[in-house]
């Protein structure tokens, strides 16, 4: 169980703010400031899209090649050879 609630008390009497413990056989996990902790995936994953976009786009030698048959990058394309996509 993860009590999201840790640093105010807890939702659960057997809460220990900032700390992971096992209470009668249930594991009860009470993160402190966990909002502060997004930041750091949300960059990671948004790296990650970005590079499988990338990726998407280059040929087998890794020249820029779009093919804008595949549906993610023509629904990725704002813009093609001067005219809205």
């Amino acid at each position: 169980m993860v009590d999201l609630a840790g640093e105010t008390g807890g939702n659960c009497e057997l809460t220990e703010p900032g700390e992971t413990v096992v209470k009668h056989g249930v594991t009860i996990c009470s993160p402190l400031n966990l909002p502060a902790t997004m930041p750091e995936h949300a960059s990671e994953l948004y790296s990650k899209n970005l590079q499988a976009v990338i990726e998407l786009m280059l040929d087998e030698n890794g020249a820029l090649a779009p093919d804008f048959d595949d549906e993610i990058l023509a629904a990725a394309c704002v813009t093609r050879e001067g005219a809205n996509a």
